[in-house]
């Protein structure tokens, strides 16, 4: 009996021991999911609040774009408004100046080597139409003079704030010349190909024998004729067959090495010009001259046929194109404003002052750096604080005074 009774009491204190330890491991385990089910209450709290203070910025934000739509809309309104009446001051400051304004300055042909005065006044009424049609065949057989800027094209902007960019009047390939020297240029086969080039990417690249400066180059009939200015040299007027890729001819020519031919341009230390009646330079022979002359070159030589005063002022004078044996010196202001035609030469006096065109080219960036003209196109090429500009014109024909 006794070993049956201690077995008895041995079991029922294991049970009670595994009982109790039951027990306990249940009391854990609910205090456990208790703590996990208070967690996930204070989740739920605060993802609720969340989400609440969620969507009470929804819809501030909400109203916040609805009143900036409104207040873009208004602005756009506004904007709309101040262009319409910019577009109506422009055209009425365009008319003032047209009615207000005086024409621009025609000069009198006045050749300073070679020949002299023209000496027409004393001669007889037959000599004089002699000597007109001799000096008429001898520089220029065109009759056209600008009439005004019948529209203008900003093509695209590429390049330094300074710089050139022209057109050969004998095929369609386009040249640029970024800022205001350098020895490379960049060739494109059209306008269309360059406005359509990423900068310069697509181009063919020219290196040149020597250095350009300013933007004062031209290119004529398959030739780039361009300024080489070194310390202590003569500027010289090189002649560059961009076919071969060689230097054709050099030509020298005395000008003290500080003058600029335009003083709101001070880096153009001369300019080449190409037109109907061929090649020009504009150029000042010595900083203390006034007024910019103009020579007349023969492109197949470099050889100076006829030198003239313009007596146009180089002051405030920004740029210059030829058309037809005429010389449009184009000014403006030191801190930019719209650039003008203020002053015209004719080599033939065929220009009065009462047909001289007024010529305000419209307000844009800053100021020209170079106005190239294309004779076959009858358009200027400008470069304009980087930007590259084409202005097509409208002519008439020359009154014969």
């Amino acid at each position: 009996m006794k070993p049956v009774f201690v077995l008895l009491v041995s079991t029922a204190l294991s049970f009670t021991g595994a009982q109790h330890y039951y027990q306990g491991l249940m009391d854990y385990l609910e205090n456990r999911l208790s703590a996990i089910e208070d967690r996930m209450q204070l989740w739920h709290e605060q993802s609720h609040r969340y989400h609440t203070e969620m969507l009470d910025f929804k819809k501030l934000t909400a109203e916040a774009m609805n009143g900036l739509r409104n207040e873009h809309s208004v602005m756009f309104k506004d904007l709309e408004g101040a262009a319409v009446r910019v577009d109506r001051m422009e055209r009425e400051m365009d008319y003032v100046e047209a009615q207000t304004s005086p024409r621009a300055c025609a000069s009198k042909a006045d050749k300073v080597v070679e020949q002299g005065a023209w000496g027409l006044e004393s001669r007889g009424e037959e000599e004089q139409e002699e000597d007109w049609e001799e000096l008429h065949s001898k520089v220029s057989d065109c009759v056209d003079i600008i009439s005004g800027i019948r529209s203008v094209k900003i093509l695209k902007r590429v390049g330094s704030p300074k710089g050139m960019w022209t057109r050969d009047p004998r095929s369609s390939k386009v040249y640029v010349f970024n800022e205001t020297s350098g020895d490379s240029i960049y060739q494109f086969n059209s306008v269309r190909d360059f406005s359509r080039s990423p900068g310069v990417a697509s181009s063919r690249q020219i290196k040149l024998p020597s250095e350009w400066s300013g933007p004062g180059s031209a290119v004529y009939d398959g030739y780039l004729y361009y300024i080489q200015q070194e310390a202590d040299m003569d500027m010289q007027v090189v002649k560059y067959d961009l076919l071969s890729g060689s230097v054709t001819d050099v030509a020298m020519f005395p000008v003290e090495s500080h003058a600029t031919v335009y003083s709101l341009n001070p880096e153009t230390v001369a300019d080449l010009a190409a037109d109907d009646e061929g090649l020009w330079l504009l150029y000042a022979n010595s900083d203390s001259e006034p007024n910019i002359n103009l020579a007349k070159m023969d492109p197949a030589t470099l050889d100076i046929e006829q030198i003239w005063d313009t007596r146009c002022p180089r002051e405030n004078a920004e740029a210059a194109f030829v058309v037809c044996g005429t010389v449009y010196v184009v000014y403006n202001t030191r801190l930019a404003s719209r650039s003008r035609v203020q002053c015209l030469f004719d080599v033939n006096d065929m220009v009065i002052s009462q047909e001289a065109p007024l010529i305000y080219f419209p307000r844009r960036y800053g100021a020209h750096a170079s106005l190239k003209y294309n004779p076959e196109e009858r358009q200027l090429y400008g470069w304009d604080d980087g930007y590259q500009i084409i202005y097509r014109l409208t002519m008439k024909r020359k009154l014969l005074v």
